[in-house]
Parts: structure tokens; sequence; C-alpha cells
């Protein structure tokens, strides 16, 4: 008769490989995004070095990280918060003007009627060509840049907001009004809980454009800022410093963009789908 103590260590030997599997497999899947970045560096830096690509041509990370601290941290600090100020300066504006404006389309036909085809006109006209009149009307400082990242950020915000301002079910509607719901409290306490998601769908895709719009205007008038720091660094050749710029707006959109998401999270965790949860 075998002893059954002879069986046991086998089977446990057995269940523990599979476990180390799906460990191994649920590692890969969260750092999934990090190697494959770090995997595209590593063929970057290698083609470069192969095919001998001149530094002001493509620079190799390498180079791009010698370029970065050739510059004094108190430099880098100094634009980082110039195109940060004026990005969240325009993205505050936006959100302040975007959202009651959005509120007020989606509950007047009139107003729809009126002021949408002038907010898709001015979507349309290209801000970049733009940019230097409003430079030239409201004169140097931050105003211009702030006016310009505004008009490249809350255009998404508005059509977003009321695109879920006018999802809310009709049902619910009027029921508020058949037990005498004022039009503010059908508004605060119905349209724009179904349109939480909307907006930050909205908040996060215009959190970026708005790194992009303080870009923009510091190409056309500017004395600091990354945009600055950039177009001065490729006027003398400096490419590995603008790389590196381009890294350090590339960080700070994607940091914007997660502390709107941990926003959402934070105080409205109830409009986040299931797997986001």
């Amino acid at each position: 008769m075998k002893s059954p103590t002879i069986s046991a260590p086998r089977s446990s030997g057995r269940r523990r490989w599979p476990d180390m599997g799906r460990a191994l497999l649920k590692v890969l899947d969260r750092g999934a995004p990090l190697f494959a970045s770090l995997l595209l560096l590593l063929i970057w830096e290698l083609a470069c070095r192969l095919f001998q690509v001149p530094a002001y041509l493509l620079p190799t990370p390498s180079a791009i990280v010698q370029g970065a601290l050739a510059v004094s941290l108190e430099s880098w600090l100094g634009h980082i918060w110039a195109t940060l100020r004026v990005s969240l300066q325009g993205y505050a504006l936006a959100v302040a003007i975007g959202i009651p404006l959005a509120v007020a389309l989606a509950n007047s036909r009139l107003l729809s009627r009126t002021l949408y085809p002038q907010l898709v006109i001015i979507q349309s006209t290209p801000i970049v060509a733009v940019a230097p009149i409003i430079v030239v009307v409201l004169g140097a400082g931050d105003a211009p840049r702030v006016v310009i990242t505004f008009l490249i950020t809350f255009f998404p915000i508005v059509v977003s907001t009321v695109t879920g301002l006018l999802a809310t079910p009709p049902a619910m509607l009027e029921l508020s009004r058949s037990l005498g719901a004022s039009r503010l409290r059908e508004v605060k306490n119905i349209q724009l809980p179904f349109a939480v998601p909307y907006i930050f769908s909205a908040l996060r895709i215009s959190v970026t454009l708005a790194i992009i719009g303080a870009v923009v205007a510091e190409f056309v008038a500017a004395e600091d800022g990354l945009g600055f720091f950039i177009a001065f660094s490729t006027s003398f050749f400096k490419v590995p410093q603008a790389f590196a710029a381009l890294g350090v707006l590339v960080t700070l959109s994607l940091a914007l963009f997660q502390l709107v998401s941990l926003t959402q999270r934070l105080l409205f965790p109830w409009s986040l789908p299931d797997a986001e949860k």
C-alpha cells in the first residue's frame, strides 16, 4: 500500500508552477507600457549608433540625457513653470466658461442655433494663424498666451458637456417636471450627474491640449517656457536639448492627464466604468 505522503509534495509542486506563471503574467501586464517604452528607447539608441545618424538630425536617448544635464536645474524649473502657469490658467478659464455655456446651449434651442455655429467657426480657424494677431492686440505677457490656450481647449469641453446633458433620459426629466422641480434643480440634480462621465472625458482631452496651446503661444511670442526653449535650442542646432524639452512636455501632459483621472476617481467614483473602478 502506497503512503499518501509521497504524492503530496509532487501535487504542491505542480500547483506552484501555474501560480508563478500567473504572477509573472500579471507583472508583465502591469509593466507592459514601461517595458515597451524601454524597448523602444533601446532600439532607438542602437539604430542611431548602427547607422551613425548625426546628432543634429536625430540624437540618441543617451545624448538627449546629456543635453538635459547640460542645462541648469534652475533654468529647467523656470521654463517648466512658465509653460505650466499659462496652461493651467487657460485650462481653468476654458472650464469656467465652457461648462456653463454648455448648460445654456443644452437647455435653450434658440441659443444653441445662434451660438453653436459661431463656436464651430472659431474652432475651425487655425489658431497658429490667429496667434500673431492675438499677440499684437493683447501685447506682451501672459494674456495672449492664456487666450490662445483657452481657444484651443474650450471647444471639446463645450461639445462633450452638451452631449452628456442631452443624453439624460427624457423619462427622468418628465418625472421631475411632473413633481414641480425647478429648471435649476433639474440641471443640478439630474442633467449634470448624467453628464459627469462626458465632462471628465473632455477634461482629460483638454488638459493635454492646454499644454499644446501654451507651446504654440510660446512659439509666437515668449521669453520663457518650454516652447521658447525648443525654438531657441533648434535655432542653435542644440537638438538634444530640444528633444529633452519635448520629453518634459510629454511628461507634463501625462501627469496632468492622470491628475484629472485621479480627481474623477476620488470625487465621482460612481461615474467610472466597472472596468476602471
